[in-house]
């Protein structure tokens, strides 16, 4: 990059700040090849409008009046001093800054900005295989510790809907099985909801609540505002083509929910439901095998299980891949 070339790096501490930088956000997140839904405007600002845990806190850059680079972070104060987290923390599969892959160097000057601010230590949460984040240049002021954080099994995706080149043969069976016992309890009918985003939530939420109450624990739901962020986050990423959502029934009841995303050929099972009476049909494998067969139609090549290793993913042929976090600490707080 040439020294005439007009670059400025510069601190979105609050929302007017912010804001005027989402229709750019948009189309940098297009430019990123790697770039997840988790990383989009509708997935973060959503999760700011909901929990807004500390203070905001974005680096970005922009190149010729254009942005080029963003660091979605927060500042959290805490005994041991301020830090830095990402937005989206916790609820997030995968998380990265955005930088053009035109202008890698870009985010040298990002990173140099959002140092010179009070704190203690910068943690990257979950980023996945090939994230910009690991790319970047540990600053002199700090120590780095990388560490593996959680295992997201993968499925690669190849031939048609049938499964048969990607999933293993007694997963297919028994899915296969799953659709007999099905109809002999009444008509079985898959159906999408993208654009009945309050609908499909209330389903998804009650079905939630019901397994996880049968076991007598806590689903991820439970917390009001968890919920909250997905009514305000679904209605945005189906606007903008993102959002794969199922419901099964069973002669006309609701028994099954699952909310997944597609992008740029990978698609996300992200979350999901059923009523704990008729697990004997496993509409759970029936969903996923739908949105698996789907995602192919679409041209999908790898289908994310995201975090956890549950064995059922296993079943499916996943394998894993590990999301990793990087933690920069600095020796001293400026005086």
């Amino acid at each position: 990059m040439k020294p005439s070339q007009k670059l400025s790096a510069d601190l979105a501490v609050d929302m007017a700040t912010l804001s005027p930088l989402v229709p750019q956000w948009w189309e940098l997140w297009k430019r990123c090849p790697l770039a997840t839904p988790f990383q989009s405007p509708a997935w973060l600002l959503s999760w700011w409008e909901i929990f807004a845990p500390g203070e905001l806190f974005c680096g970005f850059a922009t190149h010729e009046q254009k942005l080029e680079a963003l660091f979605p972070f927060y500042l959290e104060k805490t005994d041991r001093g301020p830090r830095l987290l990402p937005i989206g923390i916790s609820l997030s599969d995968y998380l990265d800054v955005l930088v053009d892959p035109q202008l890698p160097a870009i985010a040298r000057a990002v990173v140099e900005k959002m140092c010179e601010a009070r704190w203690l230590s910068w943690s990257f949460e979950n980023m996945p295989p090939k994230a910009l984040a690991e790319d970047l240049a540990t600053p002199l002021c700090c120590k780095e510790t990388l560490s593996a954080q959680e295992a997201c099994p993968v499925l690669l995706l190849r031939g048609g809907r049938d499964l048969e080149d990607c999933v293993p043969a007694r997963r297919r069976r028994q899915l296969r099985r799953a659709w007999r016992i099905a109809a002999t309890v009444g008509e079985i009918r898959v159906l999408r909801y993208e654009n009945e985003g309050e609908q499909f939530l209330d389903l998804l939420f009650a079905l939630h609540s019901a397994r996880w109450s049968e076991r007598e624990q806590n689903g991820v739901l439970a917390d009001r505002r968890v919920q909250n962020f997905h009514r305000l986050t679904l209605p945005r990423l189906a606007a903008v083509g993102l959002a794969r959502c199922y419901v099964l029934t069973l002669a006309g009841r609701p028994v099954g929910a699952y909310y997944g995303l597609l992008h740029r050929e990978r698609a996300y099972a992200y979350l999901g439901g059923f009523a704990p009476d008729v697990a004997e049909i496993s509409p759970g494998a029936i969903l996923i095998g739908q949105a698996i067969a789907d995602a192919i139609d679409e041209g999908a090549t790898e289908f994310h299980f995201l975090r956890g290793r549950e064995a059922y993913k296993y079943g499916w042929g996943a394998t894993d891949r590990w999301n990793r976090r990087r933690l920069w600490e600095k020796a001293l707080i400026d005086a």
